[in-house]
């Protein structure tokens, strides 16, 4: 197959200040595409996270979220929520697999669960 993830997009009201966010959690690195329009933060691991700025994000549930892995998914999750995450719920498929459900500063779902 020819197709690669190159980028996840996410629409928001201030792309530099939530690129800012999601490079400082995530070991990434900002880079203005578009003044004030398009934020994209480049990660050693994993796509690039772009940032468009948009009159009106989508209301609701996300349709599409983020899943990372963490060997202390507590600690992982402390921190995020320190940094301003909201923690929105926890899951679990029986007792060999669990996960727990964030929102980054705009309300955007991203997800944490342990290592496998």
């Amino acid at each position: 197959m020819a197709l690669k993830v190159e980028m996840i997009t996410f629409d928001c009201a201030e792309p530099a200040v939530l690129a800012q966010w999601w490079a400082e959690q995530f070991d990434g690195q900002t880079r203005e595409l578009i003044p004030g329009e398009f934020v994209a933060v480049a990660r050693a691991e994993g796509p690039t996270l772009g940032f468009q700025k948009v009159p009106d994000p989508t209301p609701g549930k996300n349709r599409v979220h983020l899943d990372f892995s963490a060997a202390d998914v507590d600690a992982e999750v402390a921190r995020l929520v320190a940094a301003g995450a909201t923690e929105t719920g926890r899951h679990a498929f029986g007792d060999n697999f669990g996960w727990v459900v964030l929102a980054d500063p705009a309300g955007n779902a991203f997800c944490v669960a342990g290592s496998s």
